[in-house]
C-alpha cells in the first residue's frame, strides 16, 4: 500500500514539474497605417475654434474607387443638407484603427455673430481618401457603415 502511494505522489509531482513545450505563434499582421493623406477641402481649420458647431443630415454616401490614380484611391461622397445657409461644412477622416475601421465624422459650424436664417443648405463633397497599407478596410461616416476597400 505505501508503495502504491509513493508511486501516485512520485507521477503527481512529476506531472505538475513538467515545462510545457513552446506553443507557436503565427506571426502578428503589422497594424494598418495611412500612407499618404486624403485630399479633403472640408478638413478642420484652426479658425474653427470660435465657431459652434452643428450638425449634418446625411441623405447619401458612396464609396468609388478611382484605379486611373496612381497608386489606386478611393473616393467618399456625400450628400446631405446642414441646418441654414451660414453654416460650413467639416469632413474628419480619422486614421485606421487596429481592426482596419476608418471613421470619418461630417459636422457643420456657424459663427455664432452671424444672424442667418434657418433654411437648409444641400451640399454635395467628395473627399479622395488617402493610400493605406496593405489590408481590406471598413469606412464608416458618423458611426453608419458605407462600405469596404481593399488596399494593396
Amino acid at each position: 500500500m505505501r508503495f502504491l502511494a509513493l508511486t501516485f505522489a512520485a507521477f503527481w509531482i512529476g506531472a505538475c514539474s513538467l515545462a510545457p513545450a513552446p506553443s507557436q505563434t503565427s506571426p502578428t499582421a503589422a497594424p494598418p497605417y495611412r500612407i499618404s493623406p486624403e485630399d479633403n477641402p472640408h478638413t478642420p481649420q484652426l479658425e474653427d475654434v470660435n465657431r459652434e458647431v452643428a450638425a449634418t443630415t446625411i441623405t447619401s454616401a458612396d464609396l468609388a474607387e478611382l484605379y486611373d490614380e496612381s497608386p489606386p484611391r478611393v473616393a467618399l461622397s456625400v450628400v446631405g443638407y446642414m441646418p441654414s445657409v451660414c453654416n460650413e461644412l467639416r469632413v474628419e477622416v480619422s486614421p485606421p484603427d487596429a481592426n482596419f475601421n476608418i471613421f470619418v465624422q461630417t459636422y457643420s459650424l456657424i459663427n455664432p455673430a452671424v444672424q442667418c436664417d434657418n433654411v437648409f443648405q444641400q451640399f454635395d463633397a467628395t473627399i479622395l481618401l488617402g493610400t493605406y497599407s496593405r489590408g481590406r478596410y471598413t469606412l464608416w461616416l458618423n458611426n453608419m457603415r458605407v462600405g469596404d476597400f481593399v488596399s494593396n
